[in-house]
């Protein structure tokens, strides 16, 4: 193998919730590296899911970018099967919480339990301890419990009983939440929400399609036989490559007038941490097409999935996917 093939590293360990905190340095993998395992994991995923091929990128996208993905839909869809298998391609940490109404902020971020053999507190850590995190069902749970997120998804860290620990590298939820039975789910903040970096649908599948789905479960599932195709390290390494992607001044002021538009076209529009997420994400796009550069493209491609959930329109009869459509219809690229 190539020093540049991302399946030549080994994977990372999840991190010592009392270690420490101080990043290592990772080499970049070159762009076409980057781009490979994007496409090894897209191609892996697909082997599970059948015709959700720009979702499943999407997931990635957000992932290598740093951020985190909602995927709201009605039951049924495949929202924690593709949230599964997008993690068990990569041969990192993983854990799943089942969001529901009984559920405690520490259950998800951990507790301090007194050990009477060394008659002194120990912390046992909460599943948030893992690379990947499945947060299922999401919405079921009360507000409290969904704000035990809140520090873990912007600061990567947790804090318990005024003791902070640091989550392990690469972090990233994935959350699934339904759209029906409003009336036994809580609405997420919109402080939450805002932390997503990507909000997707997924529906419902074509007949060929849910047919091939029916074929492909009749005996084993086919998560059951996936395996990793890349690992936590290799990840880091692609965020590092991400992370030198060039984002001209041009594309930044683009970028900007484009939240500029929202704001000014809505009853809440996208946030600062909002267009920075536009720009991360973009950079990803970029790499899948073979570039070191971002263009206005990149960033049209994922301006949708990335600012419509941030957007409250003025008006019931508008959503954010028209805010973002309008805005990029009339913002010229300059």
């Amino acid at each position: 193998m190539s020093p540049d093939d991302p399946r030549s590293d080994g994977g990372d360990a999840a991190v010592d919730p009392g270690g420490d905190a101080s990043p290592p340095t990772f080499e970049p993998l070159s762009v076409d590296a980057a781009g490979d395992l994007i496409e090894d994991v897209v191609d892996n995923v697909e082997r599970v899911i059948v015709g959700k091929r720009e979702a499943v990128e999407h997931i990635v996208v957000a992932v290598l970018a740093g951020g985190h993905v909602l995927l709201e839909d009605v039951p049924g869809t495949g929202k924690t099967m593709l949230a599964r298998s997008v993690a068990t391609s990569v041969d990192a940490s993983f854990r799943r919480v089942q969001f529901t109404p009984d559920l405690l902020p520490a259950d998800v971020t951990g507790v301090n339990v007194y050990n009477q053999k060394t008659q002194e507190f120990e912390f046992q850590p909460g599943p948030v301890f893992a690379n990947v995190v499945l947060a299922d069902e999401i919405n079921r749970a009360p507000p409290k419990t969904q704000s035990a997120l809140l520090e873990a998804m912007e600061e990567r860290q947790v804090t318990v009983d005024g003791d902070t620990r640091p989550l392990p590298e690469p972090f990233a939820v994935i959350a699934t939440q339904n759209d029906v039975e409003t009336g036994r789910t809580y609405e997420l903040p919109m402080a939450e929400i805002d932390r997503f970096a990507k909000k997707l649908r997924l529906g419902y599948p074509e007949s060929d399609q849910e047919a091939e789905i029916i074929g492909r479960t009749a005996g084993h599932h086919p998560i059951e036989e996936l395996a990793p195709v890349t690992d936590g390290h290799a990840l880091r390494r692609a965020r590092e490559t991400v992370a030198e992607v060039r984002l001209g001044e041009p594309v930044r002021n683009y970028i900007s007038r484009l939240a500029e538009y929202t704001r000014n076209h809505a009853q809440l529009g996208v946030s600062p941490r909002g267009s920075i997420a536009l720009a991360r994400t973009a950079q990803v796009r970029a790499l899948l097409a073979g570039r070191e550069y971002v263009t206005p493209d990149d960033v049209q491609a994922e301006a949708p999935t990335v600012l419509s959930h941030r957007i409250r329109p003025r008006t019931g009869s508008e959503t954010g996917d028209d805010v973002v459509s309008a805005a990029l219809s009339s913002v010229a690229v300059e």
